[in-house]
């Protein structure tokens, strides 16, 4: 993964056709996707660093062990996308439709979801330390066991979540909306001391 062939640096594949491409143990550096169709790509172990995806069609792709980090994904169709095993640290994601992505021990750490339509998606036990989460639609979303520390949540809508075994800052819970949340005792609890209520 490490060798020059295998690495592409600020390569150009604005407009490229290659839908059911097959990529493993490649690595791509500030390379540029815009409007490229990636439909049923697969990678295995590669890695896109600052890559740019805007408009690019991801649609029903799926990635193994993979890391896109920094990258840009800007009105980016991702369409049945699915993460496994991957990180996706410090990327951003702008008017992208994300309701039918599936990730599973995905890392998405430091990413950028802002105003981001996540309803009824499934991210258990994925991580979104430190994660831009601000005005994020997450209704009825599956988030038990996910981590959130540091996620920055204003605004956020977690109405009717399942954060149970979730992991939460005191402060998301004066920042977002919890209504009808199912949470476990401990986040009951510190939910119940966010809003100052003493337990005895």
């Amino acid at each position: 993964m490490d060798d020059a062939e295998d690495v592409e640096t600020e390569q150009d594949y604005r407009d490229a056709v290659l839908p059911e491409a097959r990529w493993e143990k490649r690595r791509f550096v500030r390379c540029d996707f815009t409007e490229a169709d990636l439909r049923n790509l697969v990678t295995r172990g590669c890695t896109f660093d600052e890559c740019d995806f805007t408009r690019a069609d991801l649609g029903e792709s799926s990635h193994e062990a993979s890391a896109f980090r920094s990258c840009v994904f800007d009105r980016t169709v991702l369409g049945k996308i699915a993460w496994t095993g991957c990180s996706l640290l410090g990327s951003s994601f702008v008017d992208c439709r994300l309701r039918s992505i599936k990730a599973r021990d995905t890392d998405f750490t430091l990413v950028s979801l802002g105003r981001a339509d996540l309803r009824k998606c499934d991210l258990s036990g994925l991580r979104f330390r430190e994660a831009n989460l601000v005005d994020a639609v997450l209704t009825g979303a599956r988030l038990n066991d996910s981590d959130l520390r540091g996620a920055r949540v204003l605004g956020a809508n977690f109405s009717e979540t399942d954060l149970r075994g979730a992991k939460l800052d005191a402060d998301a819970f004066v920042r977002a909306t919890f209504t009808g949340a199912r949470v476990d005792l401990d986040t009951a609890i510190a939910f119940a001391a966010a809003h100052g209520l003493i337990i005895t």
